[in-house]
């Protein structure tokens, strides 16, 4: 759709959806008491209940033979194998915030379209529905790396509270390496499957997978409990990550799809280490992100802009080729 007939509400919920995406990382850091993959858990449990509501109302209007198709083994295996990729992604996430500083995480967490590109340049001698990367889409990975590189002449300083550290940082990026799963599935099913009846069980499975993580690898598992969120202590951080960084950010983005090109979206969302930081030093006081990590933040951000870009143009040319008369 034209940019002079998107309504104007679109652009502000445009707006408050990454502003809602980039306050997550804050949150969960203010309250690193709880032990990380039990705080992923909890974020996922809370999203989910918020979420039930709205698949509810889905699945009650949703058409026969679509409810058919969402009751298939494929597409199970595929919900369950997203909840997998989203429970990973969230447990090395945030992990990596108990391990280096706010804005080295948000850097590395949303590095996902380099993995794309790694990814595509892998398995495009392999698989054959698989495009190899476009020149663009090389030099933007490139670029990537060499602002990843930069930004780790910082390691082992201080900002706010926490440190910067190779191990966060690979943790971070773990993070983007399973968010690509997740997004991947979630192409191949949003194509047909409604919205929440998609993100509802992904959503429920990612925290209830955690779970047992957290039982058997963190000690003080006992000590909060599984549904510890609703100690009043937790319960309003929580609630604040389900409504704005989950209902209002991730919903909202996919919301805004519908109104605005994709290429717009996904540039926007690109700002989510600026405007995390910024949430995190005036909220929280996480402090300011040293030398290095500025400039070499700005590089690798131009380097996953270059890439989007490249990627989204790519996207729309190859659907023009499909639509078009042979």
């Amino acid at each position: 759709m034209a940019v002079t007939n998107t309504p104007l509400w679109v652009w502000g919920l445009l707006v408050a959806a990454v502003f809602g995406v980039s306050s997550a990382g804050a949150l969960f850091q203010s309250v690193d008491t709880v032990p990380p993959l039990l705080r992923a858990s909890w974020r996922l449990q809370l999203t989910a209940i918020v979420l039930l509501p709205l698949f509810l109302q889905q699945i009650a209007t949703i058409e026969p033979a679509i409810m058919e198709q969402v009751k298939t083994r494929r597409t199970l295996l595929l919900l369950f194998a997203s909840g997998l990729a989203l429970a990973a992604h969230f447990g090395a996430w945030v992990a990596s915030l108990d391990q280096t500083t706010l804005t080295h995480s948000l850097l590395f967490v949303t590095a996902h379209p380099l993995v794309i590109v790694v990814g595509m340049a892998v398995l495009a001698p392999l698989v054959a529905r698989v495009r190899r990367p476009l020149r663009t889409e090389t030099i933007g990975a490139i670029i990537c790396f060499v602002g990843a590189g930069v930004t780790l002449l910082d390691a082992g300083s201080d900002q706010g509270d926490q440190t910067v550290s190779v191990l966060g940082d690979l943790l971070a990026f773990g993070g983007a390496v399973f968010v690509v799963g997740y997004i991947v599935i979630g192409r191949i099913l949003r194509t047909w499957m409604p919205i929440f009846v998609y993100a509802f069980p992904v959503t429920l499975i990612g925290g209830l997978v955690l779970l047992p993580c957290s039982w058997w690898f963190e000690p003080n598992f006992a000590e909060f409990g599984a549904a510890g969120w609703v100690d009043p202590a937790y319960f309003q951080t929580f609630l604040a990550l389900a409504l704005f960084a989950g209902l209002l950010g991730h919903t909202g983005l996919n919301t805004c799809l519908r109104y605005i090109s994709p290429l717009v979206v996904s540039i926007s969302v690109t700002m989510e280490p600026v405007l995390g930081s910024i949430i995190g030093w005036v909220f929280f006081e996480t402090g300011v992100p040293g030398f290095w990590t500025q400039l070499g933040g700005l590089v690798l951000m131009t380097g996953l802009m270059t890439v989007v870009v490249a990627g989204e143009r790519a996207s729309l040319n190859e659907a023009n080729n499909q639509n078009s008369p042979s």
